[in-house]
């Protein structure tokens, strides 16, 4: 197998302006096409710079992927600096300067001589057209290297490798590796690979890999094969497998987020969800209808973080308050409750807790949450302790609170669906 270099140019990706979501997308499509991405590297709109990196990756990979650099301005060095590497001389390519000179008269705008500067290319290059903006991509092929050069935007540079870099490059593949993900949510990266461990060890192709987000583990199974089709019978089993042993934790197979999963698991059994929300604010709600078609399953949702809104709206009864207080299992339940004969819902869902910073207690402390989950003929409440090492974290307690709260609705879907299922 060939290997690969990603090298992203830009002043702005050094300094944090702009977030360098190129190398993530192109290693992704390079790996699908069976080439191997060693090395990530990042340079800034310096030509010296420039030149030290690009000879350093023609060393050690057979291609290199360049992003950026290929704009109107004097910075605008990359096709300059692959030129020189070559020894090749600059020359206008006639079909992208015409292509130039119809977009800025479509915009109705006159096109300053800067702009010619895009259409020139090193001698011999293939040409990439770009249609989403003036620079075109190009490749130099040369001694037995490959030099790929696109545009820095990713709304250019996204479809200009999909619709024509991966065609160019196929002739280079033997293979193909292709990747699924199981999604876990409730279970830490230790505890996971520890009930993995053996099947981790054992893997060779597949392989298995962990991954970490605020509360979630994904497992990447990855196959190299002939075909997506071989490579998917690989990993099949081992899916299976993974599931298996972390039972109820496993949320989905590529599935984006919680709530995506919650919205699928609702709408594939015609169940419908409400939310109630005091120490999350409404971001379970939120969460939820940032997924396409969730007004198929979600109707209802309040954000009742006074105590007066959650008698008021939801029933809860004033004793309760008094002797409990608001952080409790009890008024979770009773907001569950009281939502779930307001909305009519199947499934109702509250939150009561304290985010912090302040407000905490030794007997209550910063981070504690309770979830209610109501439906027809059961209502259940779960504590949280959400802290983590400090009480400065509201933002990641309402976030892993919200996440807990999806993953208690996405349980009970699926139990509502196999009561069902039995009658």
């Amino acid at each position: 197998m060939l290997n690969a270099e990603i090298l992203c140019v830009g002043t702005e990706l050094l300094i944090g302006d702009i977030v360098n979501t190129n190398a993530a997308f192109l290693s992704r499509r390079l790996a699908a096409l069976g080439i191997n991405v060693y090395h990530h590297t990042v340079v800034g709109d310096n030509t010296q710079r420039l030149t030290d990196c690009l000879k350093a990756a023609l060393l050690r990979s057979d291609i290199v992927v360049m992003t950026g650099g290929l704009g109107p301005t004097y910075d605008d060095m990359t096709k300059e600096t692959v030129a020189l590497h070559f020894g090749l001389e600059m020359e206008c390519h006639m079909p992208s300067l015409q292509k130039i000179e119809n977009f800025f008269n479509r915009l109705g705008k006159p096109m300053t001589d800067n702009n010619k500067k895009q259409a020139l290319i090193p001698k011999g290059a293939i040409v990439f057209d770009n249609d989403y903006g003036t620079a075109p991509g190009l490749c130099v092929e040369k001694d037995g290297k490959v030099v790929i050069l696109l545009p820095g935007p990713p709304r250019e540079m996204q479809p200009m490798f999909c619709q024509e870099v991966e065609p160019y490059l196929s002739k280079f593949s033997n293979g193909c590796i292709v990747s699924k993900n199981v999604n876990i949510f409730g279970m830490g990266e230790s505890s996971v690979e520890n009930a993995l461990c053996d099947i981790m060890k054992n893997a060779k192709n597949p392989s298995l890999a962990t991954y970490v987000n605020d509360g979630e583990v994904r497992i990447r199974i990855s196959a190299l094969a002939n075909t997506k089709k071989q490579a998917l019978e690989l990993i099949d089993p081992y899916i299976q497998q993974v599931k298996n042993a972390l039972g109820s934790s496993v949320y989905g197979v590529d599935v984006n987020t919680l709530e995506q999963a919650l919205v699928e698991k609702l709408s594939q059994n015609k169940l419908t969800i409400a939310i109630c929300e005091s120490c999350t604010g409404g971001l379970i709600s939120k969460r939820i209808t940032d997924v396409p078609g969730s007004s198929a399953v979600f109707g209802f949702g309040l954000c009742t973080y006074a105590n007066a809104a959650k008698i008021k709206m939801l029933g809860v009864k004033s004793d309760t308050l008094e002797k409990y207080g608001a952080v409790s299992a009890q008024v979770a339940s009773e907001m569950a409750q009281g939502l779930l004969e307001l909305s009519g819902a199947d499934i109702a869902i509250s939150t009561t807790g304290i985010a912090g910073p302040g407000g905490g207690s030794t007997e209550k402390p910063v981070g504690l949450v309770y979830v209610g989950c109501a439906c027809k003929h059961k209502v259940t409440t779960h504590k949280l302790l959400l802290c983590r090492n400090n009480n400065k974290q509201r933002s990641y307690i309402r976030s892993l609170a919200a996440s807990n709260a999806l993953k208690i609705a996405f349980d009970k879907a699926v139990e509502l669906t196999e009561k069902s299922k039995n009658g």
